[in-house]
């Protein structure tokens, strides 16, 4: 059976073509229109996937979309946010006003600086009037009460009209195609349930999936085991940790569809004591794992903590409680079941240190993260799940499920830009010598990569052994992050340098996972090492992709260090690379010394050497 995904179209649309258990072609739409994060129907990516596979519209069985109908999820909503009134007139948290004033004296004087911050205690003071507005609202109970319903609310019309106008787009897109009764929808959590859980191939398997909002939910857990999925528990919306995280990430000045990242990388630099507590009287625990987050809309209580505390305090506190929330979740469920094999999606799993935190429970043997764990994803679960229900479904080997390209196409496109290139005898040992000598080197090369991580195809590539790349890199580059860059590592060196590994090698394959790094590494590459003393690797096996672990074992040759920088090969707010193109425009803007892009190298015009 040949089914076509759709992920939902209010960001990060998204289509994939599975046939009989088998993942033919996935992309985003992003990565053809250029617009990060695109919303709507996803038609330049469907037809890239039909134009791929060889396949016409009418060959289609069946299309999967991951929510109900637009009237069934507008009854989700109404009923989620008035459950949600009725507990907080039951609910009575701790006295805020003491709880802050106490937080206030746990604030450390610092004097090391943290790159981006003109102070390390940076607030972010808005001045008096919003910060009165921000304490009425967020941080006086009564007020913020009634505040929080009204957004709540507000919240509930939004979505429920975003639901209609999606679900039309998508009738009318399909509509084109001729394939407007072949829709089949599905609760939303099933999708994300399905991915994380057929791609692991794992059995059996406890299934946690966590996101902002989906079809009523925030969450589920459900066992994977004799074939069948078996849902056990809902995590009701708006208790979830996606719009947790969501508020602090605004608070703290970004973006929240797009740099939840920097918060994980800003919190490593704070002290989550200083306000864990009062992050912690809002939390109102259940017996099964579950839990509920006190005004969990109301993003005025984030502005005020970001006004009056350090933004490191600030990130480190709610990364503490997203990560104790989740283990929490996880640990009652594996602990129920007997279960130690835990596979993630949705996407707050994208938060590669809380996944850490799950890998550490004690009574977790296995963990996988599906490598597209946000909405994006959604609809190749769907399509995986229904295409093959009755077969077992191996692991993913690779995410490299996106278009490529031919050398005439490639080398069409170097003619046209006007570039000099070459087309080496050895390009491996090419590319392994320059970085070796401090050059930074794009990649292009094979099947784009399905997901949000660049995993070596179109990466951009440099030594970690300057810790100051991670400034000058990306200020070229046009970024502002906290983290640093992730490295790309042997997978027969992984033992010498990363610590507790075991059990989640796999899912590290994918770059969804940090560990704790051993002293070889934080010695070695100390630009892939956060101040945590952590990192996020891409462990590449050669049988995956033997050319990206040739360049690797080259530079071992050459460096004794089994590890490069890998970071996306993209300019900063636009998404990953797609077509020659692309590469060969952030090549030059982004002022990289090299482009390997399939088996031509090109010498950057202003900045290659000899």
């Amino acid at each position: 059976m040949k089914i076509l995904g759709i992920s939902p179209l209010d960001k990060d649309a998204s289509a994939s073509l599975v046939e009989d258990g088998r993942v033919l072609f996935a992309a985003g739409e992003e990565r053809f229109n250029r617009v990060k994060q695109t919303s709507g129907f996803p038609a330049l990516a469907i037809e890239a996937a039909l134009n791929a596979t060889g396949t016409n519209p009418d060959q289609i069985d069946l299309v999967a979309y991951p929510f109900l109908d637009w009237q069934k999820e507008c009854e989700l909503i109404r009923d989620a946010i008035d459950a949600e009134s009725r507990w907080e007139d039951r609910f009575r948290p701790e006295n805020l006003e003491l709880l802050l004033h106490e937080a206030r004296s746990r604030v450390p004087a610092r004097t090391s600086s943290v790159h981006g911050l003109s102070d390390p205690n940076q607030t972010m003071q808005k001045g008096g009037l919003k910060e009165l507005v921000y304490r009425i609202a967020g941080a006086s109970d009564a007020a913020s009460r009634a505040l929080a319903r009204e957004a709540a609310r507000d919240w509930a019309t939004r979505a429920a009209a975003d639901h209609q106008r999606w679900a039309e787009e998508l009738e009318r897109g399909l509509a084109k195609l001729g394939l407007a009764n072949k829709l089949k929808r599905a609760e939303h959590h099933l999708s994300h349930a399905a991915n994380a859980w057929l791609a692991s191939g794992f059995e059996r398997a406890l299934v946690v999936t966590l996101d902002g909002y989906g079809s009523g939910l925030a969450g589920s857990v459900s066992l994977a085991e004799n074939g069948k999925l078996r849902r056990l528990s809902n995590l009701r919306f708006p208790h979830s940790l996606g719009s947790f995280y969501e508020c602090v990430t605004s608070s703290l000045g970004f973006s929240p569809d797009r740099h939840a990242g920097k918060i994980v990388g800003l919190a490593a630099y704070g002290d989550p004591r200083v306000l864990a507590e009062a992050l912690l009287s809002r939390v109102e625990f259940g017996d099964e794992g579950d839990f509920r987050l006190y005004q969990n809309l109301n993003v005025h209580f984030s502005r005020h903590l970001a006004s009056h505390f350090p933004m490191i305090d600030v990130a480190a506190a709610y990364q503490y409680v997203l990560e104790l929330v989740a283990a929490r979740l996880v640990r009652h469920w594996v602990r129920k079941t007997g279960c130690a094999n835990v596979v993630l999606s949705g996407g707050v799993t994208a938060n590669v240190k809380m996944n850490q935190r799950i890998h550490e429970v004690e009574e977790v043997e296995q963990t996988f993260v599906y490598p597209n764990m946000g909405d994006g994803g959604c609809g190749t679960g769907l399509a995986l799940l229904w295409s093959a229900k009755e077969r077992k479904l191996e692991s993913y080997t690779n995410a490299y499920y996106g278009p490529e390209f031919t050398p005439a196409q490639i080398e069409a496109e170097l003619k046209r830009a006007d570039l000099r290139y070459e087309r080496p005898a050895d390009l491996v040992r090419e590319v392994a010598t320059r970085v070796h000598s401090g050059e930074v080197i794009g990649r292009f090369s094979g099947r784009m990569e399905y997901g949000p991580r660049a995993l070596g195809n179109r990466t951009i590539l440099y030594h970690a052994r300057e810790p100051e790349v991670n400034q000058w890199l990306n200020q070229r580059l046009g970024r502002t992050e906290f983290m640093p860059f992730a490295p790309v590592t042997l997978w027969e060196a992984r033992e010498k340098c990363y610590l507790n590994l075991a059990g989640a090698e796999h899912t590290a394959e994918f770059m969804t996972i940090t560990f704790d790094c051993t002293e070889f590494m934080r010695t070695n590459c100390p630009a892939a090492v956060h101040v945590d003393g952590t990192a996020r690797p891409q462990l590449i096996r050669r049988e995956v992709n033997p050319e990206y672990h040739a360049i690797l074992s080259e530079y071992e040759k050459l460096s004794g260090i089994p590890c490069l920088i890998n970071t996306s090969f993209n300019m900063h707010e636009e998404p990953i690379v797609c077509t020659p193109r692309d590469a060969v425009r952030a090549f030059l803007l982004g002022h990289l010394d090299g482009l390997a892009i399939g088996p031509f190298f090109v010498r950057h015009p202003e900045r290659g050497r000899s």
